[in-house]
């Protein structure tokens, strides 16, 4: 409450001579009660409280007897229900003229849609009351509203408020939300307008959040509530049959008369009598369309009839209560045989005398006889090609010549050759296969089947002239590098090429461009790193980057999301790596140094920089952002709900990746699912360009030899022994990283040593398949652990031969075989030899479980052996990886069982 006082007062100058109890100040105090009615109390001053000690500042009595009038103001916060002031005069000439005593509020207001209520303000003048306030009628909050009511009964700072309704538009000047009127229609919430009903829609009643289509018309869950209301498509037209072969048609057709008014019109093949070994193409999924107008079905059985159905459908389709199609029967011909005027002649015979006129290093050329048949034209050929003993990883070409030249083949291996030809009546038969074996590159010759001694001679002299050359490069290398460094430290880093020796190894700087080609270079090769960091990141100043949360932490510092908001650009999430404030000179070198070596990239599966910002603390690298963090870590928290297909993907995102990183000339070393990341739309994109610091800060996942740690899982043999970095090595790794992938983020050698790791894949160990892994990819795998380095494939193959499988799904579908491998006696788990379900739960790594085994009663591992699929899931065992590692340990633990009781009979 406020007291205001308005008093004169005389002037103790005025008083004759001096006036010892002349005082020129008052006392105003005030008592607090709680009762309803109370007289004030007796006179004492401890009873009342001082308020203050209140004087004239210039109004006072005059000679001229003019009375000039003073006025004060005092709070006083009150906190009972009332309240006595009293005046204490000790000897002043006061005359007290008039007495106010109010309180302040702010006015009742409406403001974006909210009533805020009269509110008092604060017990004290500087004091604001924060008052909410409660949206108007027909609308609802999007934040909570607040205003605040100063000292001098004003509102100030309004945060949050409601918006009005679907249904209901906004009246600003009135501050209500207003009824759409029968006919128009609103579907958000917030100031938009009430808007016309679109075609084929109507409202019938005021308030209508959308309109309702009319009959026979409809709207699919997706399209926005502005848009007119369609119908389905009508049935396809016209349609044609083309038979490529006995076992193979083209279904052909025409577009629907009417689309539906709408632009999504999709078709869908549906055969009555095929079998799962029909293909399409486009490929036929289950509940997948698609939008070419025609098919090709391969893989019918022949003098077969089958029934086609064509359906022409759109978003809407689904709601109609009639589906659109054209029906068509088609009857295959039959196999194998085609009559020519009464005469019946069999399919093309096999091409004849399939020979090899030419070998190379990585090249083999093929050339044959046509077949004898006199009725038909050969199309074309068909020529399959494979490993020995390895026909069901065959690759194949196709061509119309009868010859043929086979590239990129593996150095000093054995192939097995097969030629089939192709009329309009079909394929022939393979002929019967040929093996040859490729040469060996020698410098730049290769021996072949047609070495001789002149091609040694050409490849002594080869060398002879190279080592020469050598030694003139070495001794003016040497002489440029004695003239000092001085000159060269006025050049670009670029310029100054010196021979280094690092980690055991001659190494020279690589050029920037190789014909139009771009090449890595290493930032080591720079004198000044800071020079590396300015050519290859660019500089982004602090203010333009907000970081929003801490979502992990590394060798240097946090690892934090935020965003990056560049002038005339759209904000953008991003991940920001920092610099721990106080680090060495030598620590923010090789922080940023992953800066200039990550900037020379731009592909789509390797992790893209933003910049760096060097010139304010703390420092940061900006890269994009990963919405699924790691691969493995992915993996595990997601285990068994991908299918085959959507992790062969993830896997040409990968070798892709490092496709590119390979052609640039950039040897990763630590390529591993923990330094793979994941994005929202499951693309994996390369990361983690400083030889795992996240290795070599966990030494059990290290193995240290001279020149630092590395990985030893992930390894090649000759980067374990002779640290012998190629992309070779990576191939190795990613063979590693496949089987990472498809074992779920399972850890790869399980809980082996590195010692035993090393010791078993020199011995020729190999990882087994992972469960439900197809047979195709483990040939990969296998492929990329070659012990021989010149026999991995290399990255580009590896990416032709998956994106091969993903064209072609039903290649997948063949699972590998479980080897149980062993090497230096680390057999597979004896499950003889385990005495509890406990036991046994741990060494799966399932201890997790045990609860749920133990409540039902198992205690016995021959119990556990008669488990199902069925049981797991009774058990509460729900996730389909954690079932299939279960039943694959319960199916070993039955056989185990079974082996030791017909033994112990035999005994």
């Amino acid at each position: 409450m406020y007291i205001e006082v308005q008093f004169s007062m005389r002037d103790c100058s005025l008083f004759p001579g001096t006036a010892l109890s002349c005082k020129e100040t008052f006392s105003l105090l005030y008592y607090e009660f709680d009762a309803a009615t109370k007289e004030p109390p007796f006179w004492e001053p401890e009873s009342y409280k001082l308020i203050d000690r209140i004087a004239a500042d210039e109004g006072r009595f005059t000679n001229s007897a003019d009375i000039i009038i003073n006025a004060e103001i005092r709070s006083i916060p009150v906190t009972k229900k009332g309240v006595y002031f009293a005046f204490r005069d000790q000897g002043a000439c006061i005359s007290l003229l008039a007495i106010k005593v109010y309180y302040i509020t702010c006015p009742e207001i409406t403001k974006a849609f909210t009533h805020f209520p009269t509110t008092p303000t604060g017990s004290e003048v500087t004091s604001i009351e924060q008052a909410t306030g409660k949206c108007v009628a027909h609308a609802r909050e999007e934040s909570t509203p607040s205003f605040l009511c100063t000292g001098d009964g004003q509102w100030s700072l309004l945060n949050g408020g409601c918006a009005c309704l679907p249904g209901y538009q906004a009246n600003t000047e009135k501050q209500t939300c207003d009824v759409c009127q029968p006919g128009m229609f609103k579907d958000s919430v917030g100031a938009a307008e009430c808007r016309d009903c679109p075609e084929h829609s109507a409202a019938a009643h005021a308030g209508a959040s959308e309109c309702r289509c009319d009959t026979g018309y409809y709207r699919a869950p997706e399209d926005p509530r502005d848009m007119p209301c369609t119908r389905p498509p009508s049935k396809p037209q016209n349609i044609t049959v083309t038979f490529k072969d006995q076992s193979t048609v083209v279904l052909a057709w025409l577009p629907p008369v009417s689309d539906g008014g709408r632009s999504d019109t999709l078709y869908r093949v549906v055969c009555d009598a095929c079998g799962g070994h029909v293909s399409y193409n486009p490929p036929q999924m289950a509940d997948e369309s698609f939008n070419a107008t025609q098919v090709t079905v391969s893989g019918l059985n022949p003098v077969t009839t089958y029934r086609f159905q064509v359906y022409a459908e759109n978003g809407v389709s689904s709601q109609a209560p009639v589906a659109q199609y054209l029906d068509i029967t088609v009857t295959t011909e039959a196999s194998g045989s085609f009559m020519v005027i009464g005469y019946e002649a069999e399919v093309p015979s096999m091409v004849s005398n399939v020979r090899v006129t030419s070998v190379k290093s990585t090249e083999i050329s093929l050339a044959w006889d046509a077949p004898s048949d006199p009725y038909s034209d050969i199309e074309m050929y068909e020529v399959r090609y494979y490993v020995r003993d390895q026909h069901n990883n065959s690759s194949s070409i196709l061509t119309k010549k009868e010859e043929s030249s086979l590239v990129s083949l593996r150095q000093s291996t054995d192939y097995g050759f097969q030629v089939r030809a192709k009329t309009s009546h079909g394929w022939g038969k393979y002929s019967q296969p040929i093996y040859k074996k490729t040469g060996q590159l020698l410098g730049t010759a290769y021996v072949g089947d047609e070495d001789n001694t002149q091609v040694r001679i050409i490849v002594g002299a080869t060398v002879g002239a190279f080592v020469v050359i050598a030694v003139i490069v070495i001794m003016t290398l040497l002489f440029l590098r004695s003239r000092g460094t001085d000159e060269c430290n006025k050049k670009q880093p670029s310029d100054c090429d010196t021979l280094e020796y690092r980690n055991g190894e001659v190494t020279t700087p690589l050029f920037t461009q190789v014909g139009h080609h771009r090449t890595y270079i290493d930032p080591h090769t720079y004198e000044d790193p800071n020079q590396a960091i300015r050519e290859f990141a660019r500089e982004i100043d602090a203010s333009y980057i907000t970081i929003e949360a801490i979502i992990g932490g590394g060798e240097f510092g946090d690892v934090c999301k935020g965003k990056l908001q560049l002038p005339s650009r759209p904000e953008m999430t991003v991940a920001i790596k920092t610099l721990k404030p106080g680090s060495s000179e030598k620590a923010r070198v090789d922080f940023l140094t992953e800066a200039s070596i990550m900037g020379q990239f731009e592909h789509p599966n390797v992790i893209f920089l933003q910049g760096v910002v060097t010139k304010s603390n703390p420092v940061m690298i900006i890269t994009e952002y990963m919405e699924n963090g790691s691969l493995d870590h992915f993996l595990r928290v997601n285990d068994g709900k991908f299918q085959v297909l959507q992790l062969v993907g993830m896997l040409r995102c990968i070798a892709s990746g490092m496709q590119y990183l390979s052609e640039m000339n950039y040897v990763h070393r630590d390529l591993a699912a923990r330094n793979v990341l994941v994005n929202a739309q499951l693309i994996c994109k390369i990361a983690d360009f400083g030889l795992s610091r996240e290795i070599e800060s966990h030494t059990e996942g290290a193995y240290t030899t001279r020149g630092g740690k590395i990985p030893v899982r992930w390894t090649a043999p000759e980067a374990i022994a002779f640290r012998k970095f190629t992309s070779a090595s990576d191939v190795w790794s990613l063979g590693i990283v496949m089987w990472e992938v498809m074992s779920y983020g399972e850890r790869p050698y399980w809980n082996w040593s590195n010692q035993d790791v090393i010791k078993s894949i020199e011995k020729g160990y190999r990882l087994p398949a992972p469960m439900e892994c197809p047979e195709a990819i483990y040939q990969l795998m296998l492929d990329c652990w070659q012990k021989e380095r010149n026999h991995r494939p290399n990255f580009a193959s590896i990416v032709r031969t998956l994106d091969r499988l993903i064209r072609t799904p039903e290649a997948l579908n063949k699972v590998a075989q479980n080897r149980c491998t062993t090497a230096l006696g680390l057999d597979s788990v004896d499950m003889t030899q385990l005495t509890s379900v406990e036991d046994w739960l741990a060494s799966l790594k399932m201890s997790r479980y045990v609860d749920n085994f133990q409540r039902t009663g198992l205690t016995d591992l021959e119990a556990v052996a008669r488990l199902t699929q069925h049981d797991l899931t009774q058990l509460g065992i729900t996730l389909v990886g954690h079932q299939k590692k279960l039943l694959q340990s319960i199916h070993t633990l039955r056989t185990q069982l079974a082996v030791n009781m017909s033994e112990g009979f035999l005994v």
